[in-house]
């Protein structure tokens, strides 16, 4: 068990370092300029005096409010259709083939509107990282609340069990692994909406400040709002990982991952 925890460790950091070192040869070889691709030791620079501004910072708050307000609008408007849905039928045969199709418009194209009708602060980032966030919690919590069997209603039908009980002792276990792996997707959308929303129309934010940073050919710090970036959603992405592993303990997933650590 332990050979193989570092075995884990050990590959993908041999990995990451591999591909660093050719990074660095490719550019010192081919005589590649640094306002094209930067080296990574200029990226970790660039990095260091990025995170060292404060104003960075607050930059990158703007970016957290947007992406994870927009997440959770997803997330409660997602689950609860998706859960009314799935107890109605009717509501599916009514709604469904119209969120289907404001799914298919890309999102990218509305950005523009977006920001047209919701300004250019806060609130129109919001709509758009809600937007993209939206429909894998729908989409999820849908095939998740319908996934409840018949059966285990029929039990809980005779041992005379009122709705209350029945949702958080039935549906809600049942449903909340394949929704919590919905929510996974959803934040990492929800960034991305934030991202593009600030490049399209922000006046702060991390979106806007890599604008600003590729219009000064700043590439180095342009990499290192990329790194921000990254590690932000990491962040968040590893946040609800974990909260589904806090929450969904008996899942096969969650047992099968803690019994490899």
């Amino acid at each position: 068990m332990g050979t193989d925890r570092f075995i884990r460790i050990a590959l993908p950091t041999a990995t990451v370092a591999a591909f660093l070192i050719a990074w660095t040869v490719y550019v010192h070889t081919a005589d590649v300029s640094a306002f094209i691709l930067p080296t990574p030791y200029q990226i970790v620079v660039a990095f260091i005096e990025l995170v060292s501004d404060a104003e960075v910072w607050r930059h990158a708050l703007v970016t957290v409010i947007e992406a994870v307000s927009g997440f959770l609008i997803a997330v409660l408007l997602g689950i609860t259709l998706g859960m009314a849905m799935a107890r109605v039928q009717m509501l599916e045969w009514a709604f469904k083939p119209f969120i289907v199709c404001l799914q298919l418009i890309p999102k990218i194209a509305l950005a523009p509107l977006f920001i047209l009708w919701f300004g250019f602060g806060l609130e129109s980032k919001i709509v758009i990282a809600a937007a993209l966030s939206f429909f894998p919690v729908f989409s999820n919590s849908l095939i998740a609340f319908r996934s409840v069997e018949p059966g285990d209603r029929d039990v809980f039908v005779m041992l005379q069990a009122n709705p209350l009980q029945r949702f958080t002792m039935l549906d809600l276990p049942t449903a909340l692994p394949v929704v919590l792996a919905g929510m996974e997707v959803a934040v990492v959308m929800s960034m991305i909406g934030a991202i593009v929303g600030e490049f399209i129309g922000g006046n702060e934010g991390l979106g806007y400040l890599a604008v600003a940073m590729l219009q000064e050919l700043q590439v180095p710090g342009l990499f290192a709002v990329i790194v921000l970036l990254t590690l932000i959603g990491l962040t968040l992405y590893t946040l609800i990982a974990q909260l589904r592993g806090w929450l969904t303990p008996w899942h096969a997933s969650v047992a099968k991952k803690a019994q490899e650590s």
